[in-house]
């Protein structure tokens, strides 16, 4: 799982009463990469015991039973409309991802794993997916993140997630054309519209708030997960994800079932 170089790692940001429970965000990424360190509190599961308060802090909450931090369930953000989330609003369960398009690791999670959870879980009402820009890589991590992005704006977010993540899509990189050209493949269906959207100020005012939130988090690697407020880091076996969907739904209430009719659908709403 890639981890973020020293260099490139930002300072926390988030605030006072949501630090605690977002440092167990980044010590199980940290602790993903380091399966030998016996001595580890965090496991990759995102199960963890409650780290220790600053002084004159509030102690993070955690559900016993899930290992969630409601600090951190706070920040699926169910915004109708939203290009990039699939899944209804209102869903009980929301999987937040923060990602890279030249992660190797979040391209084997978004080809074999995510696909199931969706048929499992979004398909039925029960789970929302909410992407994360976080690209960690330089200059072709942020074109194809602007890439993303782009697409969202016109319904087409999850083809261009399809094609960025195809076996060999990395290996071609992610110049701006290369980008230009994974919109085609994804049917985006105005190349002009797109092109200036890739360059707009508001793309990248967008990856950066997403970006900003994972360093925040103390996230060092992708992909990372928040499950209900619940911590996971790298591409789990798919029993991980749903071992923590089912664990989130149980202490919902209930199945999840949505509350109106129809399909999921992405972002519930054009994404425009």
């Amino acid at each position: 799982m890639p981890s973020i170089p020293a260099t490139q790692r930002k300072p926390l940001l988030i605030g006072a009463g949501v630090l605690t429970a977002a440092l167990v965000l980044g010590i199980a990424s940290y602790t993903a990469t380091r399966p030998e360190d016996p001595a580890a509190t965090v496991k990759a599961t995102g199960t963890a015991s409650p780290a220790a308060s600053r002084p004159g802090e509030a102690p993070a909450t955690v559900e016993e039973k899930t290992g969630a931090y409601p600090e951190l369930e706070k920040l699926a953000r169910r915004e109708a409309g939203d290009g990039l989330a699939v899944g209804r609003a209102d869903a009980p369960v929301v999987m937040i991802e923060y990602a890279d398009f030249q992660c190797g690791f979040c391209g084997k999670f978004a080809r074999d794993t995510e696909p199931e959870l969706i048929k499992k879980y979004v398909d039925q009402g029960k789970l929302r997916i909410e992407w994360r820009n976080f690209p960690i890589f330089g200059e072709p991590s942020e074109n194809a993140a602007r890439g993303a992005w782009a697409a969202s704006r016109q319904g087409k977010f999850w083809e261009f997630h399809a094609a960025a993540y195809a076996k060999g899509a990395k290996e071609k990189g992610f110049s701006a054309d290369r980008v230009k050209q994974l919109a085609e493949q994804a049917g985006v269906p105005d190349p002009e519209r797109f092109a200036t959207d890739l360059e707009s100020d508001a793309a990248k005012r967008s990856v950066k708030r997403d970006q900003d939130e994972a360093y925040a988090l103390g996230a060092t690697s992708t992909p990372s997960f928040l499950i209900n407020g619940r911590p996971i880091a790298g591409a789990q076996p798919e029993q991980t994800f749903t071992d923590a969907i089912e664990s989130a739904l149980k202490s919902a209430g209930g199945t999840g079932a949505a509350k109106s009719g129809g399909s999921a659908a992405p972002g519930d709403g054009s994404g425009s």
